[in-house]
């Protein structure tokens, strides 16, 4: 069964899921819009989460792009409230939150409870200061490779890696990959914590033979 054929029959495998996304501004745009339209199709709420109220900008590369409304404050965000974290890339916006003890402690709550994390680009940045990539194979920006490794990750280049409850990529190019992987790391959230049977999500809405190529 063709790939859009076999997603408009199935169910939305991430129904009931909450999704918190944290940036600050100057994000890189398309690494926020992009993952956070396939979650919204795929049936998850998601909620754009900043440490100021307002509004925030992103960034294509280095030119000023749009302007988002900040929906919860990071001050107002309760991770226990949500079932998994999206992190953004951008160099600023990374370089930013990493220095921030609530940004930290917001991550290594989700971790603590293993709840599934998608990060990409410059995003691991908060994972290395927040004392959570030491161990994990992961992938990111080249640019910041020696960080990663410096942190104690097993930094892989290739364009996504899955390691438990967490899903990295390198860069814009690479969002294909890596909005396939962490639907299919939310769907094995949502089928492990008992929503719903995994056969019933994510290879209903991927197609089980797009979803094995992936994992070839």
């Amino acid at each position: 069964m063709a790939y859009a054929a076999r997603r408009g029959m199935a169910n939305r495998p991430l129904d009931g899921l909450r999704v918190a996304i944290l940036c600050a501004t100057d994000f890189e745009q398309s690494e926020m819009t992009e993952p956070r339209k396939a979650l919204q199709e795929a049936g998850a709420e998601t909620v754009l989460v900043s440490p100021k109220a307002g509004d925030i900008t992103g960034m294509k590369h280095d030119v000023k792009a749009d302007t988002f409304k900040v929906e919860m404050t990071l001050g107002e965000a309760n991770p226990d409230h949500f079932d998994g974290l999206l992190l953004p890339g951008g160099a600023l916006n990374a370089d930013h939150l990493r220095t921030m003890p609530e940004a930290q402690a917001f991550v290594r709550s989700f971790q603590a409870h293993g709840k599934p994390m998608a990060v990409i680009c410059h995003a691991p940045w908060l994972l290395a200061s927040a004392g959570l990539a030491k161990g994990r194979k992961l992938t990111s920006y080249h640019a910041i490779q020696d960080d990663m490794r410096n942190a104690g990750a097993d930094w892989v280049d290739q364009d996504v890696v899955v390691d438990g409850n967490l899903v990295s990529s390198r860069q814009p190019s690479d969002i294909p990959a890596f909005n396939l992987e962490m639907i299919a790391l939310l769907s094995r959230y949502r089928a492990r914590t008992g929503q719903r049977p995994l056969a019933d999500t994510v290879q209903e809405y991927v197609g089980a033979e797009n979803l094995e190529t992936r994992r070839a």
